[in-house]
């Protein structure tokens, strides 16, 4: 048997393909969760399979504060098309240094506010983690502008940890979750866009429809844009 391969042959593509690409380091976001609290990586990738499920089969969709895009491979497995942005650029450069081949997407530096949505219209846009980060004065302008690069059928799901979490959140997620609503608030904001808002609540990894008042985290599904 040769060195350079694995003692079990069912586990030698793996080695091959990391001969072949090289390791797949984390992100700027999801190395810090690694280090800090390793299951939140565990719960953060589960609501990007549901966004990937949700949206699956769509051709050109936009994530909206993709962060270090470390979950993006997992929306593009089911979209045609995808493009992700953030108003940082190191997380931009840093999402774009980690694309591998297999699963490609786009990567854009925006400032919602102030720059032109790229690759517009999506027929599906989502949001996780990052609204609850806005100050309230600003979600309207930021929902305008995203509905604004939809397309007529297109579909968008937002996602944040439920103002009742906030009672057990670290301290320095508290700093930064500034907007943090409950389920029926978020479903309202919505309704002021959508037609149909579909709202699902998250404890850790598993999404449910269970009453929201025990949910850490609150997914909204919306379609049929007003």
């Amino acid at each position: 048997m040769s060195e350079d391969t694995t003692r079990d042959p069912a586990n030698a593509p793996g080695y091959e393909v990391q001969k072949k690409i090289g390791p797949t380091r984390l992100g700027v976001l999801k190395n810090w969760e690694w280090y800090d609290d390793p299951k939140r990586i565990l719960f953060s990738m589960s609501r990007y399979k549901f966004v990937s499920k949700m949206f699956e089969g769509r051709e050109n969709v936009m994530e909206f504060g993709c962060g270090d895009a470390f979950n993006a491979p997992i929306v593009r497995q089911g979209v045609k098309k995808l493009t992700v942005t953030d108003f940082d650029p190191v997380f931009i450069a840093d999402a774009k240094e980690r694309m591998r081949d297999k699963w490609p997407y786009d990567a854009f530096v925006v400032d919602i506010l102030k720059d032109e949505v790229p690759n517009a219209p999506y027929d599906g846009i989502y949001s996780m983690d990052v609204f609850e980060h806005l100050p309230a004065e600003m979600e309207d302008e930021v929902l305008q502008k995203l509905c604004a690069a939809l397309s007529e059928h297109g579909a968008m799901i937002i996602g944040m940890p439920s103002l009742e979490s906030q009672e057990y959140a670290s301290p320095p997620s508290k700093a930064g979750h500034i907007n943090c609503k409950t389920m029926p608030d978020l479903k309202a904001l919505m309704q002021k866009y959508f037609h149909s808002v579909f709202m699902f609540s998250m404890n850790d990894e598993v999404v449910h429809t269970g009453y929201h008042k025990m949910a850490h985290y609150i997914i909204a599904v919306c379609a049929d844009r007003k």
